[in-house]
Parts: structure tokens; sequence; C-alpha cells
């Protein structure tokens, strides 16, 4: 069974890696875990326009966190280690590990992380895009 391309137009070229991306994107959006927001701040005076991802990751210290950003993909991942020191009659809350990927557009730059009341929040600045008009020469060949 073939797979039906969203990108097919005629009129866009060269969005194969586009597509790709999605796709992949789409296979990891499957695990609710753990849950999050993504707002948009309006600009300011002193900052300009902003998204803001906010996770709940109540339970994890700092360095159980990690956030990288590899080529236009942010990766965040969360490891907690088991305490073998402690004796539980109950566990509700487990250990766990996770990891949220989220692909960000050309030229998006990461702002900074903060991680308070069991939340943690990564910046996105968005940058204002450049019109670019550049002319092209037309070659007669005759």
């Amino acid at each position: 069974m073939s797979r039906v391309m969203t990108l097919n137009s005629p009129f866009l070229l060269g969005f194969d890696a586009v597509e790709r991306a999605l796709d992949r994107m789409s296979k990891s959006a499957s695990d609710g875990y753990p849950p999050y927001n993504i707002e948009r701040l309006p600009h300011s005076e002193t900052a300009p326009e902003r998204l803001r991802i906010t996770l709940a990751v109540a339970g994890f210290r700092q360095e159980e966190l990690e956030v990288t950003l590899e080529e236009n993909q942010l990766l965040i991942k969360g490891r907690q280690a088991d305490d073998k020191t402690r004796e539980f009659l109950h566990r509700g809350i487990a250990a766990r590990q996770f990891q949220r990927a989220f692909l960000l557009a050309e030229g998006m730059e990461v702002a900074g992380a903060d991680l308070a009341h069991g939340l943690l929040s990564i910046d996105l600045a968005r940058p204002e895009p450049e019109r670019i008009v550049r002319k092209i020469d037309i070659i007669a060949r005759d």
C-alpha cells in the first residue's frame, strides 16, 4: 500500500525533507507524557514575538532533565533513577523516563529554558522574516 503524499502539489518543489519530518513527528506524537502547553507571547518593547513550550515535569530535578537542539529538532529528555534505598508500601508515582520532540521552523532560536514549580518552560524566538526580492536576469538564446 502506497502512502499518500501531503505535499504532492507540482507548485511545492523541494519539500521532501519537510514531509519526512512531519511523518517522523506524527509517529512520535502518540505518547501523552508529559503533558505540555504551547503559547504565543506577543512582542514587547524589549523582546520580539516568542513561543513558549511548558512541560509538566513534577518530580524531576534539573539534573534529570536535558534540552538539546539538533538541526531543527528540539529534544527534551527526562530520566529519573529508581531510589533503591526506599521501601514503598504503595507506589503510585513511578520513576519515569520521557522524550518529547518538537520540530522547529527554519530560523527559530531557543532563547532559554527555566524550571520552576514542576514546570519546564522553553522560550523560542521567532525572528522577523526579511523580505528578499531578487531580480533574475533572463538570457536570450537565439
